[in-house]
């Protein structure tokens, strides 16, 4: 399977790579914001934009009982439970329905992550094309499956399964229909590189015959450039608008208008990874004169032998390959040859390949 399913979802122009630009809960809590990522995004090149569609009440329950308190570890322990923390990070659903019906008015594509059936039944009724399976959701197969029913593309993530949480999902999935991709991911916030396991994309893409794709949640683009390299065809990425300073995911959230150069910086890639093969390109033709070969380096007189010390094997390349050295020492020269001279091998007396 290739990217060819998600081909009417994101107008690819024949790239090999799409970025996904996700809102999340940059917009600060202003529809204008939030309309202005969305403008921004386009302008800067995102492939597809996506949203998280969740309300407060469906997430989790609001209590201040210890199971719902934010950890005093995270990015987000300015809030005291987990309620108040997504009524601040939610986008009202009013909104989304409006910042949809922009992108499709300017047929550009945008899809959304649901975090329970409510949510996957107000996407449907905006016509969403695809889905994402977020990473916490992956244990809730009850939803996979809700979700599969509507028969569109599903994206999911791997940030917090094991190997037999991402079976069942799949699994789940696959009783339904075959149109989904798996993103790596590791959901820390920022994520550390060295927990990143970018080693796993090639496995994932053997083991499930699949598109596979990177979620970053790094600092900078390093990481998702090197999952390219290793084959993720899908790149998502928190963004943000650049003057944001105080929305709840900015802390790991690129800019985008770092957007546009990481674009670019993804067909370098791709570019530099050329073909399976070891072949000398037209590039470097002219350089292979550089390559070494073995020349005379004392004048010979016609009956010497040929010896280490007056023949080298050294730069240009004109003369016979190197290998021929071993050979040709202890022979004898076949006429005069000054010093400088490329050695022929019809200069040596005798000579076999």
């Amino acid at each position: 399977m290739s990217n060819s399913i998600f081909r009417k979802l994101v107008n690819f122009n024949n790239q090999k790579v799409f970025v996904i630009a996700e809102m999340s809960g940059n917009h600060k809590n202003s529809k204008a914001v939030a309309k202005k990522f969305i403008i921004e995004a386009m302008k800067n090149g995102a492939d597809i934009i996506k949203f998280q569609v969740y309300k407060p009440e469906t997430i989790t329950f609001k209590s201040n009982n210890k199971d719902f308190r934010v950890d005093k570890s995270s990015l987000w322990n300015n809030y005291n439970n987990l309620f108040e923390l997504y009524s601040k990070a939610y986008t009202p659903w009013d909104w989304i329905k409006e910042l949809a019906t922009i992108l499709d008015k300017k047929k550009f594509p945008w899809f959304a992550s649901p975090f329970d059936k409510t949510a996957v039944d107000f996407l449907e009724s905006i016509n969403c094309k695809a889905y994402k399976i977020a990473s916490p959701e992956i244990t809730d197969v009850g939803l996979i499956e809700y979700v599969a029913k509507t028969k569109k593309p599903i994206i999911v993530s791997t940030g917090l399964a094991d190997e037999k949480d991402l079976d069942l999902a799949i699994n789940t999935i696959k009783k339904i229909h075959s149109q989904f991709a798996i993103l790596k991911c590791t959901s820390a916030y920022p994520t550390p590189p060295e927990h990143l396991n970018l080693k796993a994309i090639p496995e994932l893409k053997k083991i499930y015959n699949c598109p596979i794709g990177f979620s970053d949640h790094t600092i900078g683009f390093d990481s998702a450039k090197t999952a390219v390299a290793l084959g993720a065809t899908i790149i998502e990425k928190h963004f943000k608008i650049d003057s944001d300073k105080t929305s709840i995911d900015e802390h790991f959230s690129a800019k985008l208008s770092e957007l546009k150069n990481f674009k670019t910086e993804i067909d370098l890639v791709l570019k530099s990874l050329g073909k399976k093969t070891l072949k000398i390109e037209n590039s470097v033709k002219g350089s292979l004169n550089g390559r070494r070969s073995l020349y005379v380096v004392k004048d010979i007189k016609k009956g010497e032998k040929f010896s280490y010390d007056n023949v080298r094997s050294i730069r240009p390349s004109f003369g016979l390959h190197p290998k021929y050295l071993k050979k040709i020492i202890k022979k004898k020269a076949s006429k005069n040859i000054k010093s400088g001279s490329r050695l022929k091998q019809d200069l040596v007396e005798d000579f076999k390949k």
